[in-house]
């Protein structure tokens, strides 16, 4: 009884436009969620190479601001004799 139905209704023509119609319609809904993902992934990928690039330039001025310190005492007192800092 109900694959004679399932038959019925397959082979109507109108069914079978309902049935393409609507895996078409499937279909996009999928693609559309999958680029919303693709989207979100991109937009946290951008997020953290901001935050690296930030974090690199700050232990870059570090690292820059370290290879400029007086090495010792005396150093120091030697600047600060000549107004160098």
């Amino acid at each position: 009884m109900i694959g004679g139905l399932v038959a019925t209704l397959a082979g109507s023509a109108w069914a079978r436009a309902a049935l393409r119609y609507g895996v078409i319609a499937l279909t996009i809904l999928l693609f559309l969620l999958s680029l919303r993902r693709s989207g979100e992934r991109a937009g946290r990928l951008a997020e953290r190479l901001e935050t690296m690039e930030k974090t690199h330039d700050a232990q870059r001025r570090m690292f820059e601001a370290a290879a400029r310190r007086p090495r010792s005492r005396d150093d120091l007192a030697q600047r600060l004799r000549d107004g160098q800092i």
